[in-house]
Protein backbone atom coordinates (compact mmCIF):
# COMPACT_ATOMS: atom_id res chain seq x y z
CA UNK A 1 0.00 0.00 0.00
CA UNK A 2 1.30 3.45 -0.91
CA UNK A 3 2.09 5.77 2.07
CA UNK A 4 -0.60 8.24 0.96
CA UNK A 5 -3.21 5.47 0.84
CA UNK A 6 -2.05 4.17 4.23
CA UNK A 7 -2.52 7.60 5.82
CA UNK A 8 -6.01 7.83 4.35
CA UNK A 9 -6.90 4.39 5.66
CA UNK A 10 -5.65 5.28 9.16
CA UNK A 11 -7.76 8.44 9.05
CA UNK A 12 -10.75 6.46 7.80
CA UNK A 13 -10.31 3.89 10.58
CA UNK A 14 -10.22 6.66 13.20
CA UNK A 15 -13.33 8.38 11.83
CA UNK A 16 -15.20 5.08 11.51
CA UNK A 17 -14.34 4.20 15.11
CA UNK A 18 -15.69 7.58 16.17
CA UNK A 19 -18.98 6.89 14.37
CA UNK A 20 -19.19 3.56 16.17
CA UNK A 21 -18.96 5.35 19.52
CA UNK A 22 -21.43 8.09 18.55
CA UNK A 23 -23.94 5.52 17.29
CA UNK A 24 -23.96 3.95 20.76
CA UNK A 25 -25.11 7.22 22.32
CA UNK A 26 -28.34 6.80 24.34
CA UNK A 27 -28.08 3.00 23.97
CA UNK A 28 -26.72 2.43 27.48
CA UNK A 29 -23.71 0.50 26.16
CA UNK A 30 -20.71 0.04 28.46
CA UNK A 31 -17.11 0.80 27.51
CA UNK A 32 -16.41 -2.73 26.29
CA UNK A 33 -19.49 -2.69 24.08
CA UNK A 34 -18.52 0.71 22.71
CA UNK A 35 -15.05 -0.53 21.79
CA UNK A 36 -16.54 -3.58 20.05
CA UNK A 37 -18.85 -1.30 18.03
CA UNK A 38 -15.92 0.97 17.14
CA UNK A 39 -13.77 -1.95 15.93
CA UNK A 40 -16.61 -3.54 13.95
CA UNK A 41 -17.37 -0.22 12.26
CA UNK A 42 -13.71 0.47 11.52
CA UNK A 43 -12.79 -2.97 10.17
CA UNK A 44 -15.99 -4.56 8.85
CA UNK A 45 -15.77 -3.21 5.31
CA UNK A 46 -12.02 -3.62 4.92
CA UNK A 47 -12.19 -7.20 6.20
CA UNK A 48 -14.82 -8.07 3.60
CA UNK A 49 -12.78 -6.40 0.86
CA UNK A 50 -9.49 -8.11 1.73
CA UNK A 51 -11.18 -11.51 1.98
CA UNK A 52 -12.79 -10.98 -1.44
CA UNK A 53 -9.55 -10.03 -3.21
CA UNK A 54 -7.44 -12.59 -1.34
CA UNK A 55 -5.20 -10.08 0.44
CA UNK A 56 -4.37 -12.17 3.52
CA UNK A 57 -3.71 -11.72 6.37
CA UNK A 58 -6.39 -9.00 6.49
CA UNK A 59 -4.98 -5.48 6.72
CA UNK A 60 -5.56 -4.88 10.43
CA UNK A 61 -4.08 -8.29 11.34
CA UNK A 62 -1.01 -7.60 9.19
CA UNK A 63 -0.62 -4.02 10.48
CA UNK A 64 -1.76 -3.87 14.14
CA UNK A 65 -1.26 -0.09 14.19
CA UNK A 66 -4.72 0.16 12.62
CA UNK A 67 -6.16 -1.45 15.75
CA UNK A 68 -4.32 1.07 17.95
CA UNK A 69 -5.67 3.91 15.82
CA UNK A 70 -9.24 2.65 16.19
CA UNK A 71 -8.97 2.05 19.94
CA UNK A 72 -7.40 5.44 20.68
CA UNK A 73 -10.02 7.27 18.59
CA UNK A 74 -12.81 5.32 20.28
CA UNK A 75 -11.52 5.91 23.82
CA UNK A 76 -11.01 9.65 23.27
CA UNK A 77 -14.50 9.98 21.79
CA UNK A 78 -16.07 7.91 24.57
CA UNK A 79 -14.69 10.09 27.35
CA UNK A 80 -15.31 13.35 25.49
CA UNK A 81 -18.92 12.37 24.86
CA UNK A 82 -19.39 11.69 28.58
CA UNK A 83 -18.35 15.23 29.51
CA UNK A 84 -19.46 17.28 26.49
CA UNK A 85 -22.66 17.64 24.51
CA UNK A 86 -22.22 16.12 21.06
CA UNK A 87 -24.18 17.92 18.29
CA UNK A 88 -26.96 15.63 16.95
CA UNK A 89 -25.80 15.93 13.34
CA UNK A 90 -22.19 15.02 14.06
CA UNK A 91 -22.78 11.30 13.51
CA UNK A 92 -24.07 11.83 9.98
CA UNK A 93 -21.20 14.16 9.07
CA UNK A 94 -18.57 11.85 10.57
CA UNK A 95 -20.17 8.88 8.85
CA UNK A 96 -20.06 10.76 5.53
CA UNK A 97 -16.28 11.19 5.90
CA UNK A 98 -15.88 7.53 6.85
CA UNK A 99 -18.01 6.48 3.87
CA UNK A 100 -15.98 8.61 1.46
CA UNK A 101 -12.57 7.52 2.72
CA UNK A 102 -13.32 3.80 2.93
CA UNK A 103 -15.16 3.68 -0.40
CA UNK A 104 -12.32 5.21 -2.36
CA UNK A 105 -9.53 3.40 -0.50
CA UNK A 106 -11.42 0.14 -1.10
CA UNK A 107 -11.88 0.92 -4.78
CA UNK A 108 -8.21 1.85 -5.19
CA UNK A 109 -7.04 -1.32 -3.46
CA UNK A 110 -9.30 -3.48 -5.62
CA UNK A 111 -7.82 -1.83 -8.73
CA UNK A 112 -4.31 -2.43 -7.38
CA UNK A 113 -5.23 -6.14 -7.23
CA UNK A 114 -6.33 -5.97 -10.89
CA UNK A 115 -10.05 -6.29 -10.22
CA UNK A 116 -12.22 -5.36 -13.25
CA UNK A 117 -13.68 -1.82 -13.01
CA UNK A 118 -17.22 -2.95 -12.06
CA UNK A 119 -15.91 -5.31 -9.37
CA UNK A 120 -13.65 -2.54 -8.03
CA UNK A 121 -16.69 -0.25 -7.71
CA UNK A 122 -18.70 -2.94 -5.91
CA UNK A 123 -15.83 -3.74 -3.53
CA UNK A 124 -15.29 -0.03 -2.89
CA UNK A 125 -18.94 0.45 -1.94
CA UNK A 126 -18.85 -2.68 0.22
CA UNK A 127 -15.77 -1.31 2.01
CA UNK A 128 -17.63 1.94 2.63
CA UNK A 129 -20.93 0.58 3.92
CA UNK A 130 -20.30 -2.87 5.47
CA UNK A 131 -18.87 -1.62 8.77
CA UNK A 132 -21.82 0.70 9.32
CA UNK A 133 -24.27 -2.08 8.48
CA UNK A 134 -22.70 -4.39 11.08
CA UNK A 135 -22.66 -1.57 13.64
CA UNK A 136 -26.34 -0.79 13.16
CA UNK A 137 -27.35 -4.46 13.24
CA UNK A 138 -25.52 -4.90 16.57
CA UNK A 139 -27.47 -1.91 17.88
CA UNK A 140 -30.73 -3.44 16.60
CA UNK A 141 -31.21 -0.55 14.17
CA UNK A 142 -32.12 -0.53 10.48
CA UNK A 143 -28.75 0.10 8.77
CA UNK A 144 -28.25 3.64 7.49
CA UNK A 145 -27.75 2.41 3.95
CA UNK A 146 -31.34 1.03 3.87
CA UNK A 147 -33.12 4.06 5.33
CA UNK A 148 -34.83 6.38 2.79
CA UNK A 149 -34.48 9.34 5.15
CA UNK A 150 -30.66 9.10 5.25
CA UNK A 151 -30.32 10.68 1.80
CA UNK A 152 -27.95 9.40 -0.91
CA UNK A 153 -25.82 7.08 1.20
CA UNK A 154 -24.90 4.15 -1.03
CA UNK A 155 -25.64 6.32 -4.07
CA UNK A 156 -22.87 8.72 -3.06
CA UNK A 157 -20.49 5.79 -2.56
CA UNK A 158 -21.27 4.37 -6.01
CA UNK A 159 -20.85 7.78 -7.62
CA UNK A 160 -17.47 8.42 -6.01
CA UNK A 161 -16.20 4.93 -6.79
CA UNK A 162 -17.19 5.31 -10.44
CA UNK A 163 -15.45 8.71 -10.62
CA UNK A 164 -12.28 7.16 -9.19
CA UNK A 165 -12.37 4.20 -11.61
CA UNK A 166 -12.92 6.48 -14.62
CA UNK A 167 -10.06 8.79 -13.65
CA UNK A 168 -7.80 5.81 -12.97
CA UNK A 169 -8.66 4.36 -16.37
CA UNK A 170 -7.69 7.62 -18.09
CA UNK A 171 -4.22 7.65 -16.53
CA UNK A 172 -4.82 10.22 -13.81
CA UNK A 173 -2.32 10.02 -10.94
CA UNK A 174 -3.35 7.85 -8.01
CA UNK A 175 -3.39 10.76 -5.57
CA UNK A 176 -5.54 12.94 -7.83
CA UNK A 177 -8.08 10.22 -8.61
CA UNK A 178 -8.26 9.26 -4.93
CA UNK A 179 -8.85 12.80 -3.68
CA UNK A 180 -11.34 13.52 -6.46
CA UNK A 181 -13.27 10.35 -5.67
CA UNK A 182 -13.36 11.20 -1.95
CA UNK A 183 -14.56 14.69 -2.77
CA UNK A 184 -17.29 13.31 -5.04
CA UNK A 185 -18.64 11.01 -2.31
CA UNK A 186 -18.54 13.77 0.29
CA UNK A 187 -20.17 16.41 -1.89
CA UNK A 188 -23.06 14.18 -2.92
CA UNK A 189 -23.59 12.75 0.58
CA UNK A 190 -23.44 16.13 2.34
CA UNK A 191 -25.67 17.68 -0.33
CA UNK A 192 -28.18 14.90 0.30
CA UNK A 193 -28.11 15.62 4.04
CA UNK A 194 -28.37 19.38 3.53
CA UNK A 195 -31.19 19.41 0.95
CA UNK A 196 -32.85 16.06 1.79
CA UNK A 197 -32.10 14.56 -1.62
CA UNK A 198 -32.92 10.91 -2.17
CA UNK A 199 -33.74 8.35 -4.83
CA UNK A 200 -37.40 7.43 -5.47
CA UNK A 201 -38.81 5.02 -2.89
CA UNK A 202 -40.24 1.73 -4.16
CA UNK A 203 -43.99 1.87 -3.55
CA UNK A 204 -45.96 -0.70 -5.62
CA UNK A 205 -49.06 0.50 -7.46
CA UNK A 206 -51.38 -1.67 -5.35
CA UNK A 207 -49.97 -0.11 -2.17
CA UNK A 208 -50.73 3.36 -3.51
CA UNK A 209 -54.27 2.31 -4.39
CA UNK A 210 -54.84 0.77 -0.96
CA UNK A 211 -53.60 3.86 0.85
CA UNK A 212 -55.94 6.01 -1.26
CA UNK A 213 -58.95 3.73 -0.85
CA UNK A 214 -58.40 3.03 2.83
CA UNK A 215 -56.86 6.12 4.41
CA UNK A 216 -55.07 5.66 7.68
CA UNK A 217 -57.20 6.95 10.59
Amino acid sequence: MLPFQSYLEHFGVAVAAITGVLAARDKRVDLFGVLVLALVTAFGGGTLRDAAIGDLPIFWVRVPHFVYTALIAALVTFFLARSHVIPPGLLQVADAFSLALFTIVGTAKALDFHAPPLIAVILGVATGVAGGILRDLLLNEIPLVFRPDIYLYATAAFFGAIVHVLLHGHGTTSQTSTLTGIGAVLLLRLAGIRWHLRLPVFVPKDSQSNSTTHPTP
